[in-house]
């Protein structure tokens, strides 16, 4: 018998240095792979069911402190402004069906960013003292449709359809109770929400475009559920099964299952059944050509011969400003007196642009004891926003005359292909909506980049009168295109140039600002 003992123990020990030496040489790259790893698609799901779907193609890079979008946003409205809603897919089902599976293999097969999926779970009420106890001892029934926050999920739900940016709570399922941080959300072009009563409340099941339901057999379900509820949450298989058999199946009987009868597709077998996945997919990707956007061609042809805008705001023409503009529109200034003569051109529109901010008059004693009337600015939070690349180069000027202000990002680029541009970075204070924002690009043509970046503002709630862009030139199609439509954004500029090139420079112009201002102007061939 020792004998048999100490042959398995060798047998299991070298069965361990096996799979220590077949591990080791991967454990580097593992940890590197960790550290600059894609974070997960935008989602609302637990950090494990979260990671399925970042095997899916990503396009979105995450650190700690930014975002970095591989592909990027297209327009999300037209010419006019007007926003057209992302597609919502509602996915209802039965407790450990396979909606979140489901969810991600139509992620997966959709191989495209900026899809939102939106956790039921995450909604789960604040339990009382009461409540908690009743939890602990698996006597709470989370199937009830009592159970849910319904109140909050609406909003965040319809926001979510708007455009709009939210924050949604995470809920801890082993300390059943609210995280103290929450998860931000912003920017789909679909929205995923599924949930056990997806279908449950009327509001919900009306802004759904798609609704499916994740049909499964009972005794799955229950083989799914005490593998997660013991495995991943730290249940005992005694209480599992009692609300399994008190709570959970009674709630599906009454409330889940009849919700069938909403549905548009139902999915036996779930994220199996690659058949019905892929007719999800191809009928979403039907929706979403119907809905795209061609914005930039058509701003560069509208508004012509129409009188400027009563919004813009000129900086008054003088001998130095004409000279400034002589500097850095003539091409053969090198690019050191570009950057100086381009630097005190923005130092001036930027002083201008503050001159337009709400002041009150104010007394103060000068050091010869005598009071002075003078003026002081009204607006106690100012933010600056950059329109990435150019418009960075207008930050130091905004922070040498605003002290201490806070400073945002905006990267948005031109995708090659279709010519439109495309939002791929944004990094902006939690707390935008309650500042004066002074966004920033170095010049204007269509106004195309310019009308995404105050889509963005407006969809973090800035107010549009609380938001000034300003530049150091524009064409008139571009003033005109924003003045149209957001009538209370002020613009700000130094020059206002007639017209635009085919390849949508602003003509007379100064070229491409940045490449001459970066240094990064394409290498001419002799």
């Amino acid at each position: 018998m020792k004998g048999l003992r100490n042959r398995k123990r060798n047998i299991e020990s070298s069965q361990v240095m096996r799979r220590k030496v077949f591990l080791d040489p991967y454990l580097p790259l593992i940890t590197i792979v960790n550290h600059l790893a894609r974070r997960q698609r935008t989602t609302s799901i637990s950090s494990k069911s979260a990671a399925l779907t970042s095997q899916s193609s990503e396009s979105v890079l995450r650190s700690n402190h930014r975002t970095i979008y591989t592909a990027g946003r297209p327009p999300w409205y037209n010419s006019a402004g007007q926003q057209v809603q992302p597609f919502v897919i509602g996915i209802c089902g039965g407790s450990a069906s396979g909606k979140t599976t489901v969810a991600t293999k139509i992620i997966e097969a959709l191989d495209m960013p900026w899809v939102t999926l939106l956790s039921m779970d995450s909604f789960y009420k604040v339990l009382t003292p009461e409540q908690h106890e009743q939890a602990l001892a698996n006597e709470y029934n989370f199937d009830h449709p009592d159970a849910f926050d319904f109140d909050l999920l609406i909003p965040t739900l319809q926001r979510l359809k708007e455009g709009r940016k939210v924050d949604v709570p995470i809920y801890n399922f082993v300390s059943h109770g609210r995280e103290s941080k929450t998860k931000t959300m912003y920017g789909a072009n679909v929205i995923i929400f599924e949930g056990i009563l997806a279908f449950y409340n009327p509001e919900v099941l009306a802004m759904c475009d798609m609704k499916i339901f994740v049909d499964t057999d009972a005794d799955v379900r229950l083989a799914r559920r005490l593998k997660r509820d013991i495995c991943e949450r730290g249940r005992e298989l005694e209480g599992v099964l009692k609300q399994y058999i008190t709570m959970v199946k009674p709630s599906f009987q009454h409330y889940i299952a009849p919700a069938m009868v909403h549905a548009d597709i139902i999915v036996p077998r779930g994220g199996d059944n690659t058949v019905a996945i892929e007719l999800i997919v191809h009928h979403v990707h039907t929706q979403l050509t119907k809905r795209g956007f061609k914005v930039r061609e058509k701003l560069a042809s509208a508004f012509v011969g129409q009188p400027l805008p009563s919004s813009m705001y000129l900086l008054p023409t003088s001998p130095q400003v004409s000279g400034l503009h002589t500097f850095i529109r003539n091409k053969d200034t090198p690019r050191d007196e570009f950057v100086f003569y381009s630097k005190r051109l923005i130092r001036l529109v930027i002083e201008y642009a503050l001159s337009l901010l709400p002041f009150e008059e104010v007394m103060v004693d000068t050091p010869q004891g005598v009071n002075y009337i003078g003026k002081r600015c009204s607006a106690e939070r100012i933010c600056g926003v950059s329109i990435l690349r150019a418009g960075e180069t207008m930050e130091q000027a905004v922070c040498d005359v605003c002290k201490d202000i806070r400073i945002g990002k905006i990267l948005i680029q031109t995708n090659l292909s279709t010519g439109e541009p495309e939002l791929y970075y944004l990094r902006l204070p939690k707390d935008i909506k309650d500042y004066l924002v002074i966004l920033m690009d170095a010049t204007v043509a269509t106004g195309a980049a310019a009308m995404m970046a105050i889509r963005v503002l407006l969809d973090h709630d800035v107010p549009e009168e609380n938001i000034l862009i300003v530049s150091l030139l524009m064409a008139e199609s571009g003033v005109q295109t924003i003045a149209y439509v957001f009538p209370q954004v002020r613009i700000v500029t130094s020059a206002v140039d007639p017209e635009i090139s085919d390849k949508f420079y602003v003509l007379p112009g100064i070229g491409n600002f940045g490449d001459r201002y970066f240094g990064t102007e394409p290498a001419e061939v002799s």
